[in-house]
């Protein structure tokens, strides 16, 4: 298993990948007392529920487990067996997987004695990449460069309350600009549907795909590959992912929240709505140009990072942070080669990358309040079950 092999095919491949990451095989807890009749069954589980051998994590949703593997894996550098037995993953027999447990531990401590249980150090703290952490520091080899990265911690930023002093335009302002560059909100409005043909480019490989769109949020996109297609999918309250010769997943928490974003036609007129703050943080360099920085903070989730080009006034990048146990997992999305398509621009190429990789869809034809049929959004019944040989 190899979290690299086709980082492209959004987030499909990255949860097919880790299908098996976490210390445990799919199973009721043996301790777990069925509900009684008439409760309510839609409370979401904990890890220990729905997991083996759940010891640090427990009282975690279970939802979170495969993304906070994940964060495990990208904070290291590591795979699945380098903590786990292969096809028996709730096993101890690995002394990194003990060695995980009391990182873990280590980690909650540190933040809750030092900084009031805010999540200011996480594993990729120290790790940053590498499975051992380097304690000596590196000599200079070459003259040092500036480094380019995200310009706020969102936590960090969101639970001190620090601002940084802004004499640019102001968040709303940016964001009129970016509706009026984009074709004006009653254009945008007007958007019912969008249908899309080009390719996704990941890994030195080059596929077709489609993507639908609908409104009210919903999107679903098919890569064509050389044994059937690959189906991320957004229906407006449910997401799932279709690999061929693979069961279908759900998508849970801050994967829903990305396919929402995604899913909107409107977003340049519903970026007001998504936030309780919008501020703008200065200025960063978006390849050649100069973007202004907004961060967008939100209710209960991370918050969302949006780059405005100072020229254009358009959307050049969006980072948003998906949650989890450990800490926030980024993905960054670049937008470019804007078109207009009946009076509205939209990105006809747009890049991805998350910690295990990136890919890059380039748009060749677009079709724009065209029939969309709804069924096309409708979630596959899961297969049923061949009945038991007694």
């Amino acid at each position: 298993m190899t979290r690299r092999l086709f980082p492209g095919l959004s987030i499909a491949c990255l949860l097919s990948a880790c299908l098996f990451l976490v210390a445990a095989s799919k199973s009721e807890s043996p301790a777990q007392t069925p509900a009684a009749p008439g409760a309510a069954t839609n409370t979401p589980k904990k890890a220990e529920e729905q997991f083996k051998n759940i010891q640090v994590l427990k009282g975690v949703p279970a939802d979170q487990i495969f993304p906070t593997m994940q964060f495990i894996t990208a904070s290291l550098g590591v795979e699945c067996d380098f903590c786990h037995v292969q096809n028996a993953f709730d096993k101890d027999d690995k002394k990194p997987k003990q060695t995980a447990r009391k990182m873990m531990q280590m980690m909650f401590a540190i933040n809750k004695d030092n900084f009031d249980g805010h999540r200011e150090v996480t594993c990729y703290s120290c790790h940053r990449g590498s499975a051992h952490p380097m304690a000596i520091p590196v000599v200079m080899t070459e003259e040092p460069k500036t480094a380019a990265g995200m310009p706020h911690q969102p936590e960090n930023a969101s639970k001190t309350g620090e601002t940084k002093e802004n004499t640019g335009p102001t968040a709303d302002q940016l964001i009129d600009k970016y509706v009026q560059a984009s074709g004006g909100a009653a254009a945008i409005e007007k958007v019912s549907s969008r249908v899309m043909k080009g390719t996704i480019d990941f890994g030195g490989m080059s596929l077709p795909i489609e993507i639908y769109a609908k409104d009210p949020e919903k999107r679903i996109s098919y890569t064509h590959m050389k044994d059937g297609d690959n189906v991320t999918a957004f229906n407006g309250q449910e997401g799932w992912l279709g690999m061929t010769g693979r069961p279908l997943r759900e998508m849970h928490g801050s994967d829903l929240d990305g396919a929402a974003i995604d899913a909107d036609l409107h977003l340049a007129t519903h970026l007001r709505q998504m936030f309780s703050e919008i501020q703008t943080h200065g200025t960063e360099k978006i390849g050649d140009s100069d973007a202004y920085v907004v961060i967008g903070r939100r209710e209960g989730k991370p918050s969302i990072q949006l780059f405005f080009d100072q020229s254009s006034g358009l959307l050049v990048r969006l980072v948003r942070f998906g949650d989890t146990a450990l800490g926030l997992m980024p993905t960054q999305i670049d937008y470019a080669d804007y078109r207009d398509t009946n009076g509205v621009k939209i990105p006809c190429r747009w890049t991805l990358a998350r910690p295990s990789g990136r890919f890059t869809i380039q748009i060749s034809e677009v079709q724009q309040n065209v029939p969309v049929d709804d069924a096309r959004f409708t979630k596959p019944a899961a297969p049923a079950e061949a009945p038991k040989v007694k």
